[in-house]
């Protein structure tokens, strides 16, 4: 029974995750930061991955056959000071892949980054793009990426970098920017919409359902490919997003749609993924940002309840 531990538990990926693993014969182990009861069939541990140590009592206990490190502190929208996320990140990282391998020399080691790794900004890019350092943030996700790639041939290891680009569902953090859309549709917060119009923005958005179906196909084959973009091969737009919820929803908000030119976006080919997993994007960007609404309006519902 193979043991597969994914760190950042308590994330959106790794929620999602749950759900779809937690029926497979395997020994499920989430690493969190906060402490949270274990079930029969998953294991919660409560881990500091600056702490090379307690990783290495963790794994002398129960030998890794996949890791898959979805931990890391990110940036959110209009973030600029990614300093701050640099260095912890980067020894967090070192630390969980170089003890998977002194547990296991045959486990497998799936790191995710980012598609802001990309020199191109806007445009088409595959796994053989050219990338840049372009924030303290960019540059964590290459050297990382780099030190691990170094290690692979070295060691002869099983190592792949899945690149992701923007995915969202109804556990992503609030300050993401299809949460504060939504938050700001239901509170009626109509300069914020109008300002996102404004923009124009596109990019490339999946539900997160899809990109961890993704992982998880990943975790169970055999490929041992050097990168990989999960992603949709899709432009989308902020704007369709808010209409289409506004729509869905039957939403009395209008807004002032001011023409602008429209602000190109990056676009992850994902062929490569399609190819080697077997995989395809199922749903969709606008399925998520009503999920998050409707999830949200529920728990409004719920604390009148409980006022009233």
């Amino acid at each position: 029974m193979k043991n597969i531990f994914i760190t950042g538990g308590q994330g959106q990926d790794g929620k999602i995750l749950i759900n779809l693993l937690k029926k497979k014969k395997i020994r499920l182990n989430m690493i969190s930061k906060k402490k949270i009861k274990s079930t029969q069939k998953i294991k919660f541990i409560k881990l500091n991955l600056l702490n090379k140590k307690n990783i290495k009592k963790i794994f002398f206990k129960n030998k890794p056959d996949v890791v898959l490190h979805l931990a890391s502190n990110n940036p959110s929208f209009n973030q600029n000071n990614y300093k701050l996320f640099y260095q912890d990140n980067l020894i967090a990282t070192k630390n969980i892949f170089l003890e998977t391998f002194e547990a296991n020399k045959k486990a497998k080691f799936i790191n995710c980054s980012s598609s802001q790794i990309f020199k191109k900004k806007s445009g088409l890019v595959n796994e053989n793009s050219k990338i840049i350092k372009s924030s303290f943030y960019t540059k964590f996700r290459i050297d990382s990426d780099k030190s691990m790639l170094k290690y692979k041939i070295q060691n002869k290891i099983k190592y792949t970098n899945v690149i992701l680009f923007n995915h969202d569902s109804k556990f992503r953090n609030k300050k993401f920017i299809i949460p504060r859309i939504v938050d700001a549709l239901i509170n009626k917060k109509i300069s914020f919409l109008e300002n996102i119009f404004k923009e124009n923005i596109y990019a490339d958005f999946s539900h997160a359902e899809d990109i961890c179906r993704g992982l998880s196909k990943l975790i169970f084959s055999n490929t041992n490919i050097d990168r990989l973009i999960l992603s949709t091969n899709k432009e989308i737009s902020l704007n369709d997003i808010i209409l289409h919820t506004i729509k869905k929803n039957k939403l009395d908000i209008k807004i002032i749609k001011l023409k602008k030119n429209k602000k190109k976006s990056l676009i992850g080919n994902n062929n490569l993924a399609k190819k080697i997993l077997k995989w395809a994007p199922k749903k969709n960007i606008f399925q998520a940002a009503n999920e998050i609404y409707e999830l949200n309006i529920s728990n409004i519902k719920w604390i009148s309840v409980l006022l009233s």
